[in-house]
C-alpha cells in the first residue's frame, strides 16, 4: 500500500485540507491564491488530461512526486527541483522561549508576502496562510522571520515557509518557530514532516539536529499549459 507521505499533495487535498480542495474525486487543486500544488490519485495520462482540462487558468501549478516522471505533452515544465523529504522522530520538546512568536493574521499578509519573496521558502501566495498555524517574530512592527503549516496528510503535517530577513540571521528565530511548530503538531498526535531542495546542506543539518531524519528523495514539478 501507498504510504501518504508518497503522494502527500493527494492525500492532503483528499483529507485534512480537502475543505481548500477543487476538482473531483481523482483530480484535486488548490485555488491559484493558495497554493499551486495539486494532487492526483493515481499519476496517469487520464488524470492528467483531466487536471488540464478542470484547472481554471495556465498555471503554474506544481506537482510533487518521489520517483522522476516524463509528463504528458499537454504539460511544459518550467522549473525542475530535486528534493528530499523529512519526518521528525525526535522528541516533541520546544525548549525555552528566547523571543515572543505572534500568531500571524490578515493583517500580516502584506509582510508575508514580501518576506517570502525576500528569501524564496517555496511558493507562497495571498490565501497560504489559510493553511493555518503561521507564527512570526517581529521586530518592533517588521515581521522577520516566521513558519507555518501547508500539506495536512491523515497524521501528516508539513511544516512550511520557514524563513528569516537576511539581516536577521544567525539569531537562531528559524529553530525556534522550527521547535514550536514541531511540538504543536506533535501534541495533537501527528508526525511532522518537511521538504528541503538536496543542495542545501544547510538547512539539511539544521533539520537533523532538531529531530528530522531523510524519508525519501522527492522531486517537484513547476508546470504550466502547454498551450
Amino acid at each position: 500500500m501507498e504510504h501518504v507521505l508518497d503522494n502527500p499533495a493527494w492525500h492532503a487535498l483528499a483529507t485534512n485540507n480537502n475543505s481548500l480542495a477543487h476538482g473531483n474525486e481523482h483530480v484535486k487543486y488548490f485555488a491559484k491564491e493558495v497554493s499551486p500544488f495539486f494532487g492526483l490519485e493515481v499519476n496517469s495520462a487520464e488524470n492528467f488530461q483531466v487536471l488540464y482540462d478542470i484547472v481554471p487558468h495556465n498555471g503554474p501549478v506544481l506537482f510533487v512526486t518521489t520517483s522522476q516522471t516524463e509528463l504528458p505533452a499537454q504539460w511544459k515544465v518550467s522549473r525542475f527541483i530535486s528534493g528530499i523529504q523529512m519526518v521528525h522522530h525526535g522528541e516533541a520538546t520546544a525548549g525555552a522561549t528566547q523571543t515572543e512568536l505572534m500568531t500571524l493574521a490578515d493583517d500580516h499578509i502584506p509582510q508575508m508576502l514580501h518576506l517570502t519573496k525576500l528569501t524564496n521558502p517555496g511558493p507562497f501566495a495571498e490565501r497560504t496562510i489559510d493553511f493555518g498555524h503561521y507564527q512570526g517574530v517581529f521586530d518592533g512592527d517588521k515581521l522577520v522571520a516566521m513558519a507555518g503549516q501547508r500539506l495536512h496528510p491523515g497524521n501528516y503535517a508539513e511544516i512550511s515557509a520557514v524563513c528569516t530577513h537576511p539581516d536577521y540571521l544567525g539569531r537562531g528565530y528559524a529553530r525556534q518557530l522550527l521547535l514550536q511548530q514541531v511540538q504543536r503538531i506533535k501534541t495533537n498526535g501527528e508526525t511532522p514532516f518537511l521538504h528541503v531542495r538536496d543542495d542545501n546542506e544547510r538547512a539539511i543539518n539544521v533539520y537533523k539536529s532538531l529531530g528530522f531524519e531523510t524519508r525519501t528523495q522527492i522531486y517537484f514539478y513547476v508546470m504550466a499549459k502547454n498551450i
